[in-house]
């Protein structure tokens, strides 16, 4: 069932509060290297920043709808529903904890199975992104201007393509997956490790043309998923999957490239 436009508004403008609120907490912190840093049971690092971002982001999101449930990085899954809302607030702990701005908040929303709405915001590295279902991408860059977001009209690898890669440990476990990503980078021209929010902002702006990535979760890339289908491009796991809450690995790019990415993936079966 297609929500209703005023709605989505009301809820991008909630989704753009709540990014507010949590940069301002996380931005102070980073900017006076104000924090403890612990070890979650997976191996990652955790701060009071990533956790008073979260309760900041969950009380502005609860204030507008207070029905809606929340899974959110460091406080879990509460409530249930038709709506939920996907919450990271430090997208990139071990970039903030080591002092350099390759980090983000990330927010969206889930009707049903649909992802329909995302903000990701990148406040000390000067961008922030959104998109609704249906009603474009945008981007406020460091001018503090903002541009409607298109990917680029690529449509085959080659000396002027341009391939981004984040977290791979999970392909390079696979030989066939990783022969099939290493005949991606010797068509290609150009091969870099952007990570994080950023390539998927590239991407979206039309700066790159395709993403490789595994061992992520659905909290690290909800928003981006919209913002990446907002802009003209096509975003799946590296099977072709629906993104949905347990997806755990992307491939996302101009619809050719996917196109053409995937096919040399499927063929390369993971553990193979």
């Amino acid at each position: 069932m297609a929500l209703a436009a005023d709605f989505l508004a009301r809820a991008l403008a909630a989704a753009q509060r709540a990014a507010d609120a949590a940069e301002a907490i996380v931005g102070a912190r980073f900017r006076a290297q104000d924090f403890r840093v612990e070890t979650k049971a997976d191996a990652t690092p955790v701060t009071e920043a990533d956790r008073e971002a979260e309760a900041a982001i969950r009380r502005v999101l609860r204030a507008e709808f207070p029905a809606h449930a929340f899974h959110g990085e460091e406080e879990g899954r509460e409530g249930a529903g038709d709506f939920l809302w996907l919450l990271d607030p430090i997208d990139g702990t071990k970039a903030f904890v080591r002092g350099y701005p390759m980090f983000s908040t990330q927010i969206a929303l889930m009707h049903g199975d649909a992802l329909v709405l995302g903000v990701s915001a990148a406040g000390e590295y000067g961008e922030r992104a959104w998109a609704v279902r249906g009603g474009g991408a945008f981007l406020r860059g460091r001018d503090g201007r903002t541009r409607r977001l298109a990917v680029s009209a690529a449509d085959a690898f080659g000396p002027q393509s341009a391939i981004s890669t984040g977290n791979l440990k999970s392909l390079a476990a696979s030989p066939a997956r990783w022969n099939a990503l290493a005949d991606l980078v010797r068509r290609t021209g150009r091969i870099r490790g952007y990570g994080d929010f950023l390539h998927y902002h590239l991407l979206a702006r039309g700066a790159i043309d395709l993403v490789v990535e595994s061992d992520l979760n659905i909290l690290d890339i909800a928003p981006l998923v919209v913002i990446v289908r907002e802009a003209g491009g096509t975003f799946t796991d590296l099977d072709g999957r629906p993104v949905g809450l347990d997806t755990r690995s992307a491939l996302a790019g101009t619809p050719a490239l996917h196109a053409q990415a995937l096919a040399l993936f499927r063929a390369a079966p993971d553990g193979a």
